[in-house]
């Protein structure tokens, strides 16, 4: 359970994956720069899902580099040069978001673009967390 307080007020559609705010808990704002799905060696993999998931699994990696842990996430903007792709298999997606941030559902939005800086990557992950 996260230490934040999440706004999801009655009378709006129902908040499913999502939050519609976040009141953060008393701690240091991390601002993340856009994260991809590339490994080290910068390889992408050409799987929606899979570069969704290791991009969730990056987020992860700098948030707790800056001492936090993935429920410290309060807002995450999802840039995505595939909104059909992202929409069509949003259970497998929902599955690799889990696997990292379990049932941690931040202010969200999902931005469709024309292409990312990789012309290879189709998924960037922008958040903020308080750690």
């Amino acid at each position: 359970m996260t230490r934040h307080s999440l706004v999801n007020p009655d009378g709006m559609p129902p908040a499913r994956g999502f939050s519609y705010g976040v009141v953060e808990a008393e701690g240091r704002t991390l601002h993340l720069a856009g994260i991809t799905g590339h490994a080290a060696d910068m390889t992408i993999s050409d799987d929606y899902v899979e570069q969704f998931g290791a991009a969730c699994a990056g987020v992860a990696r700098v948030v707790a580099e800056a001492g936090g842990q993935p429920d410290d996430v309060v807002s995450m903007v999802i840039y995505t040069t595939d909104v059909d792709q992202y929409r069509s298999r949003t259970k497998e997606i929902g599955d690799a978001y889990r696997t990292v941030f379990g049932k941690h559902f931040p202010a969200m939005a999902l931005i469709g673009v024309d292409e990312l800086v990789d012309p290879k990557a189709k998924v960037e992950l922008v958040c903020v967390a308080v750690v």
